[in-house]
């Protein structure tokens, strides 16, 4: 049987943004948190915020549980009120004081170019943590924003600056 190869016109996505998400288990309380907030997360997107077009769930591995997530979004200002509104920020917060046993990450592709990733409590290489510099999250590298536009041609310069949520430093 000969293969049904098809492809995709995206013309009509012209700032379509992709994420990969992931939460990956690191001690045993983190099962509670990846169940705790993973049936969140569903139901958010099952709300169909402004802008999400697609919304995929699938596992990395079993051993250690780690779960990811993949998402298309219309453009950038779109996942960045999304990430910045109610129900998200109140996760993020919670997670930046306590990822309670669970490391996270995620890593944005822009049509328009640009890539993005953060990588919070994660001990062992995953995407791009595997060949390029690692460098501190802090200050301008705080936010998705900033790191884009550290990769692009700054093309974001005309968007409002969101509020961010500082995470109290470790010791």
């Amino acid at each position: 049987m000969p293969v049904d190869r098809r492809t995709v016109d995206l013309a009509g996505y012209p700032d379509l943004v992709v994420i990969y998400l992931g939460m990956r288990v690191n001690a045993l309380a983190g099962l509670r948190t990846l169940f705790g907030i993973g049936p969140k997360i569903e139901a958010s997107a099952r709300g169909r915020p402004d802008g999400l077009l697609s919304h995929e769930l699938f596992l990395y591995s079993l051993v250690p549980p780690h779960v990811g997530i993949r998402q298309y979004w219309r453009d950038f200002a779109s996942l960045e009120a999304w990430s910045h509104s109610g129900e998200h920020r109140i996760w993020w917060t919670a997670f930046m004081r306590n990822t309670g046993g669970t490391g996270f990450w995620h890593e944005t592709y822009r049509m328009r170019g640009g890539i993005e990733a953060v990588y919070d409590d994660i001990d062992v290489p995953i995407g791009m943590l595997h060949f390029a510099p690692v460098t501190a999250a802090r200050g301008g590298m705080f936010s998705a924003r900033k790191r884009l536009e550290a990769t692009s041609a700054g093309d974001l310069a005309g968007l409002p600056e969101p509020e961010v949520v500082v995470a109290e430093e470790r010791s």
